[in-house]
């Protein structure tokens, strides 16, 4: 059993919010989904508030077995998009995980890797949100306690607005619409998840659909098109395993085509909005399908 004691100086926030602080979300979901974690000997919801003193006690071990990254340190960078006293948004590449786990050292990760860069300003900007892995696109962190809380609130109340390109497998029927059904939410309980699509181009055998999601869930987007039967392309997890072999084979994409290109909030009394183009390549493979 581990044991974390909440600082005196730690402002008051979400349980689930001051882990992921500190662990992988992957492994604070799992904590909580299967009862493994105490906070002063009681059992307690993700979003109770913590306060100075307060003794999470944690019965799972976390194990990190870090192997080596998909990119190799010396390529990798983070693109930063914009960046102020309290706000920090950047362009993060496919093969970058935002933070460690089984497969990721901390170091080779998006936390690591900004930790490091602002390490002489005595800095620690944090995630607001996430991406996966092999999602490409604009990634928001804050730089200061009270910009994350104030941000973390927008992204639980739908207040921000975030879209993705996407190209899923299949042509789709209509031309924009509405997907609204429930997704496993903190504790492994069903939640309501949206997205909305309105599609860009119809190919041959695939669709571009840029999508706005208005509910922050795990794989929201992948899940969501899997459902409908029009999964993601490339989704080496709710894909269609024949369709990707074929379409690697054919235009050499190795990742799925996923990719966060808007992102807008109000902060500051301002309306901010950042634009992160088409990552190199999926607009080759873009190029590639229009020539044919």
């Amino acid at each position: 059993m581990q044991e974390i004691v909440v600082a005196p100086d730690e402002a008051a926030k979400k349980l689930e919010n001051l882990l992921k602080k500190k662990f992988p979300i992957g492994y604070v979901r799992k904590l909580f989904r299967k009862n493994g974690i105490r906070l002063n000997g009681q059992r307690v919801k993700p979003d109770y508030t913590t306060r100075s003193g307060d003794r999470i006690q944690l019965y799972i071990p976390f194990e990190s077995k870090p192997s080596t990254p998909t990119l190799a340190r010396s390529r990798l960078t983070i693109a930063i998009v914009y960046e102020d006293e309290s706000l920090l948004v950047i362009d993060k590449p496919a093969g970058l995980a935002v933070q460690e786990g089984k497969t990721m050292s901390k170091r080779d990760s998006v936390v690591g890797l900004i930790e490091q860069k602002y390490q002489d300003d005595q800095l620690r900007p944090q995630l607001v949100h996430r991406l996966d892995k092999d999602t490409s696109g604009l990634l928001l962190l804050a730089k200061n306690e009270q910009a994350l809380a104030q941000l973390e609130n927008q992204f639980e109340t739908g207040k921000i607005d975030k879209q993705y390109l996407c190209l899923a497998v299949g042509r789709w029927p209509n031309n924009h619409g509405k997907i609204d059904f429930p997704l496993p939410g903190r504790d492994g309980n069903l939640v309501r998840a949206v997205t909305r699509y309105r599609v860009v181009k119809r190919f041959a055998e695939t669709t571009l659909v840029r999508v706005n999601i208005e509910t922050g869930r795990l794989h929201q987007i992948r899940l969501h098109f899997a459902k409908l039967g029009y999964p993601v392309v490339m989704d080496d997890q709710h894909g269609d395993f024949n369709f990707n072999k074929r379409f690697r084979k054919h235009f050499g994409l190795k990742r799925q085509f996923l990719h966060a290109a808007n992102l807008a909030i109000d902060f500051g009394g301002m309306r901010h909005s950042w634009t992160a183009p088409l990552a190199q390549d999926l607009e080759k493979t873009l190029m590639q399908m229009e020539s044919e």
